[in-house]
């Protein structure tokens, strides 16, 4: 039912836009009101996130490890795993930001037999994980091209790494397949696995969906539903530069396409998707285990009176001999 209800709200989204440009001739609404406020909540309420994390005091080291930390110097240090310094950070960082190291060395846990605790890897997820994420990012590459005027060196790279099995007129891009065949598995996997169904809510799938019908209607513009290349980077050029126009000859499913994009755009900082900005401020991966170079003291130690044990004494001292137990002072 959760998987339902999301698929259900992306559908309605995807009818909102139809409705508002085919029958209420909404174009600029959707073409220039709804991108702008999409940007400014994303930017101003991912401002709002990065500044309340690191607002919120870490005043000691708590690293997730699984090497050995620096000590004693005939000891060999993991300075990867266990990294006591910034450089050693930066390379955790970089492996875990570009290849997703952790989720790498998962495993799986089931049980078997009845009793039998056993363990399993459990590539598959590491796999279509970073197909999902480095396709994303090479088809947010190519769409560069929409917002300068000149094309960038690096975009026309992107596109010629992108389309090298030149399959087809239009050329195939291999991100759009291997994008759409990861948010499928990922969304099989949510709904095939009973222990990801019991713990996955509508804010898993709706993700999902809204990622999977981007990827369609842009499939769908590409392929099928010929749209006017030009009119689209005039309405982009317009907007990047605060001289918004609004072309003639842009078919519906384009809208369909940009108001799904600024969907996500706005729903994003409310979003579990909001980690691609956690996950560099979490204490947990940014800092350098150093616990036992520098003594890390807790800033609201501050004094407090303590019950001591004379005090406790003199408070329960009848009590104490009732019961037989022994009392320093008579």
């Amino acid at each position: 039912m959760k998987a339902i209800i999301s698929f259900i709200a992306v559908i309605i989204l995807a009818a909102i836009a139809y409705v508002g440009v085919e029958m209420l001739n909404a174009r600029y609404l959707f073409g220039v009101v709804i991108p702008y406020l999409a940007v400014a909540t994303f930017i101003i309420f991912m401002i709002i996130r990065i500044l309340k994390w690191g607002s919120s005091p870490v005043p000691f080291r708590i690293p997730t490890t699984c090497g050995q930390q620096k000590s004693l110097p005939w000891i060999k240090h993991s300075k990867l795993e266990n990294p006591s310094g910034v450089l050693g950070v930066m390379g955790r960082m970089a492996l875990e930001v570009l290849f997703f190291r952790s989720l790498f060395r998962n495993l799986k846990t089931q049980v078997q037999d009845g009793s039998q605790l056993t363990y399993g890897e459990a590539k598959w997820l590491w796999a279509a994980g970073m197909a999902f994420h480095w396709s994303f990012l090479l088809i947010l590459v190519r769409h560069l091209r929409f917002f300068t005027e000149q094309v960038p060196m690096a975009v026309k790279m992107a596109e010629g790494l992108d389309s090298f099995l030149q399959i087809g007129t239009p050329l195939l891009y291999v991100t759009d397949v291997v994008m759409l065949g990861a948010v499928l598995y990922l969304f099989l996997r949510r709904i095939g696995i009973p222990q990801m169904r019991y713990i996955s809510l509508i804010n898993d799938y709706f993700p999902l969906f809204l990622i999977f019908g981007i990827g369609t209607t842009g499939v769908l513009m590409r392929y099928f539903y010929k749209t006017d290349i030009i009119s689209v980077k005039m309405l982009a050029m317009g907007l990047v530069s605060f001289n918004p126009s609004v072309p003639q000859g842009i078919g519906p499913m384009f809208y369909i396409h940009l108001f799904l994009i600024c969907t996500l755009f706005a729903y994003f900082p409310f979003s579990k998707l909001v980690h691609m900005g956690g996950v560099f401020m979490s204490p947990t991966r940014v800092l350098a285990n150093t616990s036992r170079v520098k003594r890390h003291i807790n800033p609201w130690n501050y004094p407090v009176h303590v019950h001591t044990y004379e005090e406790y004494e003199n408070d329960f001292r009848a009590k104490m001999k009732d019961a037989g137990l022994p009392v320093e002072k008579e």
